[in-house]
């Protein structure tokens, strides 16, 4: 029984470590990506927007009479003339211009002031929190592999360790603790 033993405990070492050093980069990205979604009320992992007040440097002509060409030149005092998609009033007295990408002008008519909403895609942040969406059927493919290769990481820990550091022991008071750690706040929280 002893030979028989060791020879899993050292065949489960080899797994647990291959495996581990193989899916530990996924792992990383994981983490970052989920401590950026966790936080969305205080991060947009998505989008950086920017909002910027100034005051319009020209004389704006009545409501009805704006036009097309009007536009262009409030985008031209914040460099966006090329970005121009759409404009409307939403109420009397009040401008708001849409630009491609998402960001936008509004503009009170009678001040003159004006407000920019400048939003920009985070590039690495963006990419990898897509991934906690399940971006097409290839990611599910192989987030399968890689949930069966975690449960693999476990039950190969699992068995690496004997006497009272092992399942049997503390190890197995350490698993039902972080079994039951999700539970509570899924069931009770």
């Amino acid at each position: 029984m002893g030979n028989w033993a060791n020879t899993v405990r050292r065949w489960s070492r080899n797994i647990h470590r291959d495996i581990s050093f193989l899916f530990s980069g996924v792992l990383v990205v994981y983490a970052i990506s989920g401590i950026a979604l966790n936080h969305k009320d205080s991060f947009n992992s998505n989008f950086d927007v920017k909002k910027s007040v100034y005051i319009v440097g020209q004389a704006l002509p009545e409501q009805q009479d704006i036009k097309k060409k009007d536009v262009l030149l409030l985008l031209e005092e914040i460099g966006e003339e090329n970005q121009y998609t759409k404009h409307y009033f939403p109420e009397k007295g009040s401008l708001k211009v849409f630009l491609k990408g998402g960001s936008n002008l509004v503009v009170d008519m009678a001040s003159g002031h004006a407000v920019y909403e400048k939003v920009t895609r985070r590039p690495f942040f963006s990419a990898i929190s897509r991934l906690h969406y399940n971006p097409g059927k290839w990611w599910t493919t192989f987030s399968d592999i890689f949930a069966i290769s975690l449960l693999v990481i476990v039950l190969t820990g699992f068995l690496m360790m004997k006497g009272r550091r092992g399942l049997w022991g503390i190890g197995g008071i350490e698993l039902l603790i972080g079994i039951a750690i999700p539970l509570f706040f899924l069931f009770f929280w």
